[in-house]
This record gives structure tokens, sequence and C-alpha cells, in this order.
């Protein structure tokens, strides 16, 4: 049986997780999701020095800590950036990485990276007006849809969501990854690709290529963005199928 720790990505906490960790366990399995600094019930920790390099050191006290062994690191949409800077500084605690709707960060990536500039400048201007200057506020369900799609994610999930998610320090966007982002050989890799993700596969991005070649196994969920709400307990059986 594996050991699951389960990162979330932006705006969310360990919360997120629940119904897809209950069915691991269910499993037989060790799940443990985590909250970044910030977010969930650890909102009050942030502050305008918050940034990746917290996020990072996070992932990796939270592993320490807790004294993991064997551990497959689950990143969840944004979280894949302050995995790769774990993953890099794990070493024999490491046994597999599962990027979720989301691929590993190179060292020097930073998330703004990612969009293009008229949408990181709109982000930018959110911050500056609605988030004090440092915070990124969850959008709307409307304006969420840029983000990914929200296939799946019902009334009863958007109610969660909208009570739930706390403002993403912005800094975690702004700040560069630094240090290794190399997990060494010996470490598991595996893709769970949904359905936006999943296109980007089809048509050929070139930076996302080496997600379809090995040592990469890839498995495709048929949700949205966020399929630890909209297909909690699909999510716990592909992740069962990927450590089985």
């Amino acid at each position: 049986m594996a050991t699951f720790v389960l990162v979330p990505g932006a705006w969310l906490g360990a919360w997120a997780w629940e119904d897809t960790a209950r069915a691991l366990r269910a499993r037989g399995h060790t799940a443990l999701p985590v909250t970044l600094t910030g977010l969930g019930e650890r909102a009050d920790e942030a502050t305008r020095e918050t940034g990746l390099d917290t996020h990072v050191e996070d992932v990796v006290a939270f592993v320490e800590q807790h004294d993991l062994r064997d551990v497959t690191l689950v990143a969840h949409s944004y979280a894949a950036a302050p995995v790769s800077g774990a993953s890099g500084r794990l070493g024999s605690r490491l046994e597999r990485l599962v990027y979720l709707d989301s691929a590993p960060f190179a060292e020097g990536m930073r998330l703004l990276d990612l969009m293009p500039p008229q949408a990181a400048e709109q982000l930018s201007k959110q911050v500056a007006e609605q988030g004090d200057g440092w915070r990124l506020p969850m959008p709307t369900f409307e304006a969420l849809g840029s983000f990914g799609s929200t296939e799946g994610v019902g009334e009863d999930q958007r109610d969660l969501m909208r009570a739930q998610a706390m403002p993403q320090p912005f800094g975690t966007y702004e700040q560069r990854l630094t240090g290794s982002v190399d997990a060494g050989s010996g470490v598991d890799r595996v893709l769970i690709a949904c359905t936006d993700f999943r296109a980007l596969l089809a048509a050929g991005v070139p930076m996302l290529a080496f997600l379809n070649q090995p040592p990469w196994r890839r498995f495709d969920l048929s949700t949205g963005h966020w399929p630890m709400l909209s297909a909690p307990v699909e999510l716990a059986d592909v992740l069962h199928t990927a450590v089985s």
C-alpha cells in the first residue's frame, strides 16, 4: 500500500482532498493532504513575503516532520511548482511523483511565465485592486474557466469552494523556482491528464511532449481541472491503479 501526500492547487487547502483521501484509505493506503502556508486553515500565516520558496519548504517539512518514506507525492495544478522544488530535496524518501493535470517545473520557471502576458497583467491588476497588492482572490466561476475546465463541479462543490477557498499569496506566482528539481532516475513518474490537459497533449504542445514518453506513465480522467471535487472516487481509483 502506498503513502500519498496530496498537495492542492491555488486557493485550496487540505479540505479539497477529503473525499479522495477517504476513498484511498478505504483501499488500504495512507493518504495525507497538505495545506500550504496562507491557505485553508493556515490562511492567517500568509504575509507579503510568502512565496514559492515558502511552499516548497512546506512540502519538504511535511514529509520530514512526519518521517515519511516511500512517498507518492501528488501535485494538483499550481502545486506542480512547489512539488517540483521539493522533489529535488526529498532524496530517498520519494518513491513516486504524480502530476495531476499539471507538469513539472524546471529550475528558474515561475507560474506567470506559463500565461499570456495579457492574462498575467490582468492578474496583477486584480491583486493590486482586490488583494492589497499581494493576494490573489479566487475568481468567479465564470472567470475560473480560463484557468481550467469546471466540468463536473456541481453546485455543492462550488458552494464548498466559495466557502473554503482563500486568496493565493501572489508571491507564489511571481517567484521563480530555485534549487535542484532532479528527483533522481529511480523515482516513478506519473501523469494524470484531465479533459483540458488531454487536449493539450493531443495537440502536440512541444513543451509537454516529454510527458508522452518513458519514464512517464500516463492515465486519463474524463473530468474537469478540479477532479478531487468533480470526480473524487474516480481519481482515487486512478491513483490506486498507478501505484498497484
